[in-house]
């Protein structure tokens, strides 16, 4: 009842539809009423592959059963989505850990405000989180019975299905997969040097792997057909055809984004708004001959808040500069910066707490209200974090899952803007670690108990 009050909370309080949900929307109510898969661009109604079709196609579902745009239909049916995440992440943890790690991982998962929030935004987190869980839980149970000489075709059936899900959602779903397939491989390499039959993995992978890249093939003959080019996923930065991708400004701005201000604050503004140079922070400027350069161009952005391709190109220039003169800056440190603005930042993005929260100005309760989400972040993830080193050995194919978040938390550092709501795809395995240790813990006192006299 506490996890169903808390997603009602953010629910009725906080609930949110951003641009990105409007973009979905229009995709989803041009499909459902014209049969077209495509946005509106000055009154019509053009064929796109800037969305992959599998939010707009839930959000087609919900409209078509209770009215266009019912959105709060949406967050609702979203609401029962993460309650059943939160029966999957228990199954999850009872079949690599215990049925006491599993009671706890369902109370965790119920109670984390962080799924919680986002079930009530008209945004992919709360499907692409239920799938992955029951990806890498359908992973375990096909790779339990792997340990006994079993090939479960049923298991690792629902863990393609679940994994093509996943993409269809967003195109970074595909990360379970390269984890699942590189574990399965460093089975086969163990039973290879054991001397064991290999078949049964080989079976696995390949049956996983069609079922969840098998839709990808339709997308992309639908691709090819309608718009004439060849396009597995999803354009990188969201751009139409007749669109040039921003390259340039994307990787100046890489050169220096670590944390989710900058964000909002630059990175969200182009093009269509005003870039304030003085909101750069320090580490955007090398030199004094950068800085002059850099304003200038930012000047000359602001005149029409346009950006094109040479305004564009000389970003990219500046960008290679700075990334010839700084490679280990660009390379490892600023990805690692990011990966950990991601993890460790405050889960507020979605509710009113000022970006800079810790300035404690303009609205000190927000900046509490940050606080406190940031503690209860630093809980989850720390919790989990001693579960890995103290008692990775205690859970079961323990490998997958840390490194699928490993996998995941990579590739995050890679992109431009780093957002917190990319990390919870991780938050299933954040959550059955953290029982993990809850669940010793609790064990130990009960035996401390017992035991004293």
């Amino acid at each position: 009842m506490a996890g169903v009050a808390l997603r009602l909370f953010f629910f009725l309080y906080f609930p949110a539809v951003t641009d990105d949900s409007r973009v979905y929307a229009d995709f989803a109510t041009n499909w459902l009423q014209h049969g077209i898969y495509g946005n509106t661009q000055s009154g019509e109604i053009v064929p796109s592959d800037t969305r992959l079709p599998g939010y707009p196609g839930f959000l087609a579902v919900i409209f078509a059963l209770f009215g266009l745009g019912s959105f709060r239909a949406v967050m609702l049916a979203q609401i029962l989505v993460d309650l059943g995440t939160c029966f999957i992440i228990a199954d999850l943890a009872r079949r690599s850990v215990s049925d006491k790690a599993a009671r706890i991982a369902f109370v965790l998962a119920a109670l984390c405000p962080f799924l919680a929030n986002y079930a009530a935004a008209v945004l992919t987190e709360t499907l692409e989180v239920f799938f992955t869980a029951m990806a890498l839980d359908c992973a375990v149970a096909g790779l339990d019975h792997l340990n006994q000489g079993q090939f479960h075709w049923k298991a690792w059936a629902g863990s393609g299905v679940c994994v093509a899900a996943c993409i269809l959602l967003r195109p970074d779903g595909g990360i379970v997969l390269i984890a699942v397939c590189l574990y399965l491989a460093y089975l086969g390499w163990k039973r290879w040097r054991e001397q064991s039959s290999s078949i049964p993995i080989i079976k696995a992978a390949l049956l996983a792997g069609l079922l969840a890249l098998a839709p990808l093939v339709l997308w992309t003959l639908r691709n090819f057909r309608t718009l004439h080019h060849f396009q597995p996923l999803a354009p990188r930065y969201a751009t139409e055809q007749d669109e040039t991708a921003p390259r340039g400004f994307n990787r100046w701005a890489a050169t220096w984004i670590v944390d989710y201000v900058s964000v909002e604050e630059i990175y969200w503004n182009v093009p269509g708004d005003k870039i304030d140079p003085d909101k750069l922070p320090s580490r955007a400027i090398d030199s004094a001959a950068q800085r002059e350069a850099t304003r200038a161009l930012i000047d000359d952005y602001n005149e029409s808040h346009d950006l094109t391709p040479e305004l564009d190109a000389r970003f990219g220039e500046i960008a290679a500069q700075r990334i010839r003169e700084h490679p280990i800056r660009y390379y490892v440190v600023l990805p690692e910066l990011r990966i950990a603005d991601m993890w460790l930042r405050p889960r507020t993005e979605l509710l009113p707490s000022d970006p800079r929260w810790w300035e404690f100005k303009d609205d000190p309760k927000g900046s509490i209200m940050a606080v406190g989400a940031g503690l209860l972040n630093l809980a989850y993830v720390g919790v989990s974090v001693l579960a890995i080193v103290w008692r990775f050995s205690s859970v079961r194919f323990a490998g997958l899952l840390v490194g699928f978040v490993v996998l995941r938390s990579t590739f995050l550092g890679s992109i431009e803007n780093p957002e917190p709501r990319y990390t919870l795809e991780c938050y299933p395995v954040v959550i059955l670690f953290a029982a993990t240790l809850a669940s010793d813990w609790r064990s130990r006192s009960a035996g401390n108990f017992y035991q004293s006299p």
